[in-house]
């Protein structure tokens, strides 16, 4: 009967670890099928909470992370652009589905790959604010700024409009790495899969913003990749 106590421990830790492998090599990629919705629209590129929607220049601050640390559009895409952009930010906790979808159908233009500027620094500020419903989101969210990211253009059209669109995605600090599925060059179907990333991360959408375009989320509400419609 002594023992009773210890069994009950050595069972508790192999149920625990035996759960943390489950998730972290199995239900971690896990990859649900998603259709697309029909229409000129744009759909998220990844499952998660939407944590900025910004229409902006792009000389414009587009967020202020904290006191005297602001992103341009330029800092995020690491490149820059020359036209009005809609800007749409989604954080994927380590519980959400990784794998990223195109949020238009057309032809991958530019894949860039961009190292960390010093190193990843942590996502634990947005994931917080957004567990605990504290908007901005994305206050004292340096990783905006600072972590590696890839940056994906997509070629496509918007109601026969010939358009660009940039998918960034953005590293956390514990990321094994960014995968990119689609060669430059490739064909890509809106909602089809076209790259993950491993581990808590952010996915930003950016795109032109054309005089019909309506954006149909805000910050606080929750998408799926392939399937919810952010801009009609």
């Amino acid at each position: 009967m002594e023992t009773t106590p210890l069994i009950f421990f050595l069972i508790l830790v192999l149920f625990i670890i035996s759960g943390y492998l489950y998730w972290r090599y199995v239900w971690f990629f896990r990859n649900p099928p998603r259709t697309a919705p029909a229409g000129d629209n744009i759909v998220s590129p990844a499952d998660g909470t939407v944590v900025y929607v910004k229409i902006v220049e792009p000389q414009d601050d587009v967020i202020v992370i904290k006191q005297g640390v602001a992103a341009r559009i330029k800092d995020i895409l690491r490149q820059d652009v020359d036209s009005r952009k809609i800007l749409i930010g989604i954080f994927m906790s380590p519980f959400d589905v990784h794998h990223n979808r195109a949020p238009v159908a057309g032809t991958v233009e530019t894949i860039v790959h961009y190292p960390a500027k010093t190193e990843n620094v942590h996502m634990g500020p947005m994931h917080y604010r957004i567990l605990f419903n504290q908007p901005p989101f994305y206050r004292n969210s340096l990783h905006i700024l600072e972590n590696e990211r890839t940056v994906t253009r997509i070629k496509g059209k918007y109601k026969g409009d010939e358009m660009s669109c940039y998918v960034v995605q953005i590293a956390g600090k514990s990321v094994n790495g960014i995968d990119s599925y689609i060669p430059e060059g490739g064909q890509v179907g809106k909602g089809e899969e076209f790259g993950m990333i491993r581990i808590g991360s952010q996915v930003d959408l950016v795109i032109p913003q054309l005089p019909e375009m309506r954006t149909r989320v805000r910050p606080g509400d929750r998408v799926r990749a392939g399937e919810s419609v952010l801009v009609d």
